[in-house]
């Protein structure tokens, strides 16, 4: 697959969920990004938004098999890894897999559970595999992780720690939609039985891993590598941050940076990719000071305003 066919790819993907989902195509298309980037996606809004239809629509557009996982206070990490289960037949022990053996897997309302459990994700998200009783048991490929959270004023949530939400790729959000929105969102309920949408399947396991390869023939210029390493390094020097953006994070930019000039149907980088995907890339890798949290800065605030100091490179496109 080359990058027009992936970029074809993408916009049939998004095409196909919007039929679903009241949602801006930004949105959309930053879920996609984190398929694009082989990352994993982090959504937090307020109940009833349609995150869960969200992840529910790009899993079956994409054609692969879906799992779902209600996170609650009780949530023991083998109820989303598995366990060895004993067989009286035999007197032997035998893998039971959990729900995160699939190819998307929707970890609902995330900060629901306690950080143990939440952790039972981080080896998964990672390494692509799971360890049970000392014994290593591979995930299905592709494999991606849509999160949801409400946000941590909610009753009975458990703030995602820093080294879990440093996993997630991309963190968004949807957002309530405009009056124009939420009219279309009574049209649409009042043409069906149903009370949820329903998405026909546009691509195939073999064509999401083609699809995934895409990126990594995208020409990245090194000045834009040393763009996006100041921008990052610029979060670590910002009075109001305590933890700036990981080395992780840096190469989750320059992933997503790829993956933006792949949807937009171009076989390089440009500035713009990096700076549209700065903000949902690297926010969340944020650690704000205790005083900054005080005054209610907002993490985002404080990419906008790195993008604003650090000056932006020249790169003229490539001859055809």
């Amino acid at each position: 697959m080359d990058v027009p066919e992936a970029a074809d790819a993408c916009a049939r993907v998004v095409d196909e969920v919007g039929g679903a989902v009241v949602a801006d195509r930004e949105f959309l298309e930053r879920v996609t990004l984190g398929i694009l980037a082989r990352g994993h996606v982090l959504l937090e809004d307020v109940p009833g938004t349609g995150k869960t239809l969200s992840a529910r629509s790009f899993a079956t557009a994409l054609g692969l098999e879906f799992s779902r996982v209600q996170f609650t206070p009780d949530l023991l990490p083998a109820d989303v890894t598995g366990t060895n289960v004993f067989d009286e037949r035999d007197g032997s022990f035998a893998f039971s897999p959990g729900p995160i053996f699939a190819n998307v897997v929707l970890a609902d309302e995330i900060n629901r559970a306690p950080p143990k459990t939440q952790a039972a994700l981080l080896e998964a998200m990672e390494e692509g595999q799971v360890t049970v009783d000392g014994e290593t048991h591979d995930l299905p490929s592709p494999f991606y992780v849509i999160a949801t959270q409400n946000p941590v004023e909610s009753e009975g949530a458990f703030p995602l720690p820093e080294a879990q939400l440093d996993r997630f790729t991309i963190k968004t959000s949807i957002g309530y939609p405009d009056e124009d929105g939420e009219l279309e969102l009574l049209r649409r309920r009042a043409g069906r039985v149903e009370q949820s949408p329903s998405v026909d399947r546009v691509l195939d396991p073999d064509s999401v891993t083609a699809l995934r390869e895409v990126p990594e023939s995208v020409r990245v210029d090194d000045d834009l590598l040393r763009y996006a390493a100041s921008l990052a390094r610029a979060t670590r020097e910002d009075r109001r941050v305590e933890a700036g953006v990981s080395p992780r994070g840096t190469q989750r930019l320059f992933e997503t940076a790829r993956a933006a000039a792949v949807i937009a149907g171009r076989e390089f980088v440009t500035p713009d990719d990096v700076k549209r995907v700065a903000e949902p890339t690297l926010a969340h890798r944020l650690v704000l000071t205790p005083d900054a949290a005080v005054n209610d800065v907002d993490e985002r605030d404080v990419i906008a305003d790195v993008l604003d100091r650090i000056a932006v490179p020249t790169v003229d496109a490539p001859e055809a």
